[in-house]
């Protein structure tokens, strides 16, 4: 089964392994994330869910309302869709709308793909976005950081498309690939991701199952979801 969640970036910090190694780690707020949907080939062409992270209090139009109020979930400010393959045998019996995905569906050493929004960085030239080398400063020059020839003259009297050029920075979705996870939080839902991750702290990322590179056994684990019984019988247990 393909895990993933939605979560929030908090920051990077450094953990200490037995042999006392210091690994840097990125502190994500992975969920918990509720099913907001159940997606079929019968219905809609293929499988997948759709899960929601962080509550949204007030401003909800009304379509989305009605949306959560099928699954009896609170509102629910980002949602994203977790494709199945086709390979992967779907039973949607085994899921319930309403149900709570937690970090305990991922293991420390899970190799895992983060998606999230880059930092943006504005308007930008060359020798900043493309890491172009400057013109020299003396002798008269006036060529000390354009970017030089971007066409041909006569033949073919044009630009081609993918030129290397000033402009946007930065503000792009990204994936990095083939993170390991360090260690899992359950407690105060929290993944230790070695490394860095896209985005500034606070920018909504999607943590997935690496889908190239290292495949380990954490692709053969079944989905774990929380039921919403569960999840009321959990709410009174700490209430008494």
């Amino acid at each position: 089964m393909i895990h993933g969640l939605l979560g929030k970036k908090l920051g990077m910090s450094q953990i200490f392994d037995e042999t006392g190694n210091v690994i840097p780690v990125t502190i994500v707020e992975a969920g918990p994330c509720y099913i907001t949907q159940l997606k079929t080939t019968e219905t809609d062409g293929y499988n997948a869910l759709q899960i929601g992270f962080e509550r949204q209090r007030k401003n909800v139009k009304k379509p989305m309302q009605g949306h959560f109020k099928k699954s009896k979930v609170p509102y629910q400010r980002h949602l994203r869709e977790l494709r199945i393959p086709e390979f992967f045998q779907f039973n949607t019996d085994e899921y319930q709308l309403g149900s709570m995905l937690t970090v305990n569906i991922f293991e420390a050493g899970d190799v895992i793909d983060v998606v999230g929004k880059t930092k943006g960085k504005g308007f930008q030239g060359t020798i900043k976005r493309h890491n172009f080398s400057r013109g020299p400063e003396s002798h008269g020059s006036m060529n000390v950081r354009r970017p030089g020839a971007i066409g041909q003259c006569a033949y073919p009297s044009r630009v081609f498309k993918g030129k290397k050029m000033s402009g946007q920075m930065g503000n792009k979705i990204h994936t990095v690939k083939n993170l390991e996870i360090v260690r899992v939080d359950e407690e105060n839902n929290l993944l230790f991701i070695r490394g860095g991750i896209p985005g500034s702290n606070g920018t909504i990322v999607f943590v997935r199952d690496a889908r190239t590179g290292s495949r380990k056994e954490q692709k053969e684990r079944p989905l774990v979801a929380v039921s919403a019984d569960e999840q009321k019988g959990a709410v009174k247990t700490e209430e008494n």
